[in-house]
């Protein structure tokens, strides 16, 4: 008897995957019964079960082409178990909801105005509310919470254990927080390494993914997979730049001190042009500013200097920069990709991701995803 269970559920599990591989249309069952090599009453009872637990939608049926009797259509049921991701920073907090099948349904960002844990939740909590009432899924109905942090986290108690951009974030237990309202898995993550994911997709080999704005972070895919190491590994904002204090009452790290966007700015304005931000320095650069051009190289030799050592070692077919200097554009990468030629033996592409600001969030969401699979494909 729990030998039967065991392969319905096997023969489940296949039907299920089957039709999340489809090209995303309602598949026939006698398309399951060929990519599945099961019996047609064998997929005939798991599609039954399937549709009873939700995970599948019935459409009309289909008028068969010989004559007999119509198809049965069927297709996932993407809201059957929505994910919740979450980006968390000192400045701006990010909420997305996706379904099943990785669509995202609602994303909100709201500025964070005052500094402390106490006021970051409040917005946490109130970005949260808005982005489910507006992809109309209940709190109760998140199948899985991913947040993307700063700073060094404890991913088997869902602790961040150390975030000098955010006071007092390390005293709160963020995964009892989210779980007071949302009874389901909640994984902390920092936020660098979920960037890694959402650049890596679906390439092969090994990626250096640089996460770059108001703070600098970095992640180490290899072959898709995220590379810890011993547990912190891609923490290249920590890295100290030649000639540079190490010390910083701050807590942030001496390259992040260097290049942040923050950093960026003071280097415009030190040199005497006077720019709002870092955006408008890489905008004047792109112009043929002399002086802006001047910053960026600066800021592109800063970087490649630091992160040399790494390529020697790693030797990453590429960098992806992602965050807010990723809008930099060519300027920046032209800049690095000249540095890092004088400085290693097999320069790596250098790379701005498309995703830009919205990568930490789309990390979040696909490691909810591959989570809520993982468990409800397991046999």
């Amino acid at each position: 008897m729990q030998g039967t269970r065991v392969l319905r559920r096997i023969n489940t599990a296949a039907v299920l995957d089957a039709v999340r591989r489809g090209a995303g249309g309602p598949v026939r069952l006698t398309e399951l019964v060929e990519s599945t090599g099961l019996t047609r009453p064998t997929v005939a009872q798991a599609v039954e079960e399937l549709l009873d637990s939700g995970w599948l939608r019935q459409h009309a049926a289909e008028p068969s082409s010989l004559g007999g009797r119509p198809a049965v259509r069927v297709s996932l049921n993407g809201r059957a178990a929505p994910v919740l991701g979450l980006d968390v920073g000192p400045h701006t907090v990010t909420a997305g909801v996706a379904d099943l099948a990785g669509e995202q349904l609602a994303v909100t960002r709201e500025p964070v105005r005052r500094k402390g844990a106490k006021h970051l939740l409040g917005v946490l909590g109130a970005v949260t509310e808005r982005t489910l009432a507006a992809a109309d899924v209940a709190p109760a109905d998140v199948a899985m919470v991913v947040v993307g942090t700063p700073g060094i986290v404890d991913r088997e108690k869902g602790r961040v254990l150390f975030a000098p951009s955010i006071p007092g974030w390390s005293s709160i237990d963020l995964t009892a927080h989210l779980r007071t309202r949302h009874p389901c898995p909640v994984e902390v993550e920092n936020d660098a390494n979920l960037a890694a994911l959402a650049v890596a997709d679906e390439r092969t080999g090994t990626l250096l993914a640089v996460q770059w704005g108001e703070r600098l972070g970095g992640g180490v895919v290899i072959d898709g997979r995220l590379h810890r190491g011993a547990g912190e590994a891609g923490e290249i904002g920590f890295i100290r730049p030649p000639g540079h204090d190490v010390r910083d009452d701050t807590g942030r790290g001496p390259l992040e001190r260097s290049i942040g966007a923050e950093a960026i700015t003071e280097l415009a304005r030190a040199a005497g042009t006077r720019k709002e931000d870092a955006a408008a320095v890489f905008t004047a650069a792109a112009d043929g500013d002399p002086t802006a051009l001047s910053v960026v190289d600066q800021v592109a030799r800063i970087f490649a200097e630091a992160v040399a050592p790494a390529v020697l070692v790693l030797s990453p077919h590429a960098i992806v920069i992602s965050g807010g200097v990723a809008r930099a554009g060519e300027v920046l990468v032209a800049a690095i990709r000249r540095h890092l030629a004088d400085l290693t033996l097999t320069p790596p592409r250098v790379e701005l991701s498309e995703l830009a600001e919205n990568t930490v969030l789309t990390g979040a969401l696909r490691m909810a995803l591959d989570r809520v699979w993982a468990a409800r494909l397991a046999t």
